[in-house]
C-alpha cells in the first residue's frame, strides 16, 4: 500500500468519530426543522393544532405550592378560568383524564444558556431545540441570560430577541453586566423600564472575559437597588481560579480532573461570602446562582439567619451528581461533566439536598448549556479549553421528583414551590406563572407518580450527543405538558412549532424589596452622626 493511502486511511480513522457526531447532530436538527417548519412534531408525525381554545383536565389532584386538592381545571384561550370539582362541559371541549395523577404548574427554569456563545464556540441547543426538550420534561418557561454585544446592553437584547424568534414556549431574560460606565447605567434603566428585565448578573470568575472586579460589582448592586432589580452573581474567586489553573498545568494535570482541582469549594465560598457582604453593605437583595458546595451554602445559611435577603439556587447537576466521572480515563466521558463551579465530590450533593429541603436554598435551576463531544474535545490537551456546561433542562423535573420527593425529603407541594412557584415569585411574575389558579396562564403538567423514567442520550430531545444523567432511572413521569392551553407533550410525542413562544416581561420591585427603605432608615438612624463640633482656635 502506498504511503499516501496509509496517511489517508489514518486521517479517515481520526475523522470518522467527529463525522459521525456531526451527522448525528445534523440529523436531529433536520428532524426538528422538518417536524416544525410546517407545523409538524418532533419525535412524532401528528400535526400541531393551531390552538386549543377550550380544555378540561378532569379527576386529578391539583397541586399548588400552598395546598393540594381534588379538582378539575378548565382552560379557555390559554388561561385558567375555573379550578373546582365536577366541572361540566360541552362536547366542543377537549377533555383530559387525570385520575390518579397530579395536576401541577409547569416548571420554570431560572437558569439557562441557549444559543450561547462561549469559549470559542456556540452551545448546540438553541431557543427551539432547548425549549422543545424543556417541554418534553415538563418545564413550560425558562429565563435565559443575555450578554451585551460590543459593550451595549441594548444591542445584546436585540441579538437575543432574534435568537429567541424560533422559541416554542414562554421565556424571560436576565442581563449580564461585564463592565461599567455611564452608558451601562443608563441602559440598565431602559432594560428594566422598557424591556421587562428585572435581574442583572455579575460574573466573579472567568478572568479576562466575563469577570468583573469589586468596584463594578458595587456600582452594579447600587444601580440594581435603585431600579428594583435583583443582583445575581456567579460566585467564584476568578483571580484564585486563574492561579489554580496555572498550578495544575505546571504539574502536568491537563485533563478534566484539573478543572475541579483548580477551583475548589473554598474559592466558591470566598466569592459567595464576599458578594453577600457587599450586598449587605449596599442593602440590596442578592441571588447566588448554581450553588455547588457545602462551603458556599453555609455562607448563604449564615446570611439568611441574620435576616439578609439572599437567594440560593442549586442546580440539578449539583444535587444528584458527584465529581467521580471527572477522573474517568476516557476523555469524552470525563469532559462532558465539566461545568463551573465544578460538580463536587460526594457529600456536597446530599448537603445541598438537605439545604433545599429546609429552606436554606430556595429553588432549582439547571445552568443548561450544552456542547457536543467534538466541542468538548477542544480541550483534550488543556482542560482550560473545554467548553463549560452540562444539560438538564429536560431532566430537571424528573430528577428533582425522584431525588427529593420519592426519598421523602420534601412534599408534593414543596416540589411545586422549588421547581416553579418560587421562581415566579422571585422574578415577580406570580401568579401569572407558577400556579394553577383562576387567571393564571395555562402552563400545566399532568404527572404520574407511579410511572417511571430512564434517561438516554439517544432518546432525549436536546441536540447534544451526550447526557450527564445517562442511565439514571427513577419514579415519577410527566405524561402531559400544556403550554398556554396547548397540549405540546402527550403519549411521549412532542408537538411544537418555532415562533409559538412568548417573551414574558418581568416587572421590578418584587417582594424581596419589601422593607428595604426601612432598613436603610434604621441604619442611618444608628449612625449618631454627624457629630456637631465646635471649632477652636489653635
Amino acid at each position: 500500500m502506498a504511503i499516501s493511502q496509509i496517511i489517508s486511511l489514518f486521517l479517515l480513522h481520526l475523522l470518522l468519530p467527529l463525522a459521525s457526531t456531526s451527522l448525528s447532530q445534523s440529523s436531529h436538527q433536520l428532524i426538528c426543522e422538518v417536524g416544525t417548519g410546517n407545523g409538524g412534531s418532533i419525535g412524532g408525525t401528528s400535526p400541531l393544532p393551531a390552538s386549543l381554545s377550550k380544555l378540561l383536565i378532569k379527576g386529578g389532584t391539583v397541586v399548588n405550592a400552598h395546598r393540594q386538592e381534588r379538582a378539575d381545571v378548565y382552560v379557555e384561550d390559554g388561561i385558567i378560568v375555573a379550578v373546582k370539582p365536577n366541572i361540566k362541559v360541552g362536547d366542543e371541549v377537549t377533555v383530559l383524564d387525570a385520575t390518579g395523577r397530579y395536576v401541577m404548574p409547569g416548571g420554570i427554569d431560572p437558569h439557562t444558556h441557549l444559543d450561547a456563545e462561549f469559549m470559542g464556540t456556540v452551545a448546540v441547543d438553541d431557543f427551539f431545540s432547548g425549549q422543545a426538550a424543556a417541554l418534553a420534561g415538563g418545564t413550560t418557561m425558562h429565563i435565559d441570560f443575555v450578554h451585551p454585544v460590543n459593550g451595549s446592553l441594548m444591542s445584546g437584547f436585540e441579538a437575543y430577541e432574534k435568537k429567541a424568534s424560533k422559541s416554542c414556549m414562554d421565556y424571560g431574560f436576565h442581563m449580564v453586566i461585564r463592565h461599567w460606565d455611564e452608558s451601562v447605567s443608563k441602559e440598565m434603566e431602559i432594560m428594566v423600564k422598557e424591556k421587562g428585565i428585572n435581574s442583572f448578573k455579575f460574573f466573579m470568575a472567568y478572568k479576562g472575559t466575563f469577570m468583573v472586579d469589586d468596584a463594578v460589582l458595587l456600582r452594579g448592586m447600587k444601580r440594581c437597588k435603585s431600579l428594583g432589580a435583583l443582583a445575581m452573581v456567579h460566585a467564584e474567586n476568578g483571580d484564585a481560579v486563574f492561579e489554580g489553573q496555572k498550578r495544575m498545568i505546571e504539574r502536568g494535570i491537563t485533563g478534566p480532573e484539573g478543572h475541579a482541582l483548580s477551583r475548589p469549594p473554598m474559592l466558591e465560598a470566598e466569592a459567595t461570602g464576599r458578594a453577600i457582604r457587599l450586598a449587605s453593605f449596599v442593602n440590596t437583595p442578592l441571588y447566588v446562582v448554581h450553588v455547588m458546595s457545602i462551603d458556599a451554602m453555609e455562607e448563604i445559611a449564615k446570611a439568611r439567619k441574620t435576616g439578609q435577603k439572599v437567594i440560593g439556587e442549586p442546580v440539578v447537576s449539583g444535587l444528584v451528581l458527584d465529581d467521580s466521572k471527572l477522573w474517568d480515563p476516557d476523555f469524552i466521558t470525563a469532559a462532558k461533566y465539566v461545568m463551573s463551579p465544578p460538580i463536587r465530590e460526594s457529600g456536597h450533593n446530599k448537603a445541598l439536598q438537605a439545604a433545599l429541603s429546609t429552606g436554606v436554598l430556595q429553588l432549582v435551576g439547571t445552568d443548561h448549556c450544552t456542547f457536543n463531544s467534538s466541542q468538548k474535545a477542544f480541550g483534550i490537551d488543556d482542560f482550560r479549553k473545554i467548553p463549560n456546561g452540562v444539560n438538564g433542562i429536560e431532566e430537571r423535573m424528573h430528577l428533582v421528583w425522584d431525588t427529593m420527593v420519592e426519598s421523602g425529603q420534601i412534599s408534593v407541594t414543596d416540589f411545586v414551590r422549588i421547581t416553579s412557584t418560587e421562581c415566579a415569585r422571585i422574578f415577580n411574575i406570580y401568579p401569572r406563572k407558577g400556579a394553577i389558579l383562576v387567571g393564571s396562564d395555562a402552563d400545566i403538567i399532568i404527572f404520574n407518580p407511579n410511572s417511571s423514567f430512564e434517561i438516554n442520550p439517544r432518546s432525549h430531545h436536546s441536540r447534544t450527543n451526550t447526557n450527564v444523567y445517562e442511565g439514571r432511572k427513577g419514579k415519577g413521569k410527566v405524561e402531559v405538558t400544556i403550554s398556554r392551553g396547548r397540549i405540546v407533550w402527550k403519549d411521549d410525542e412532542l408537538k411544537v412549532a418555532p415562533g409559538s413562544g412568548k417573551y414574558i416581561p418581568m416587572p421590578p420591585f418584587g417582594f424581596l424589596f419589601d422593607g428595604i427603605e426601612k432598613i436603610d432608615a434604621k441604619l442611618v438612624s444608628s449612625f449618631k452622626a454627624p457629630v456637631p463640633r465646635f471649632k477652636s482656635d489653635v
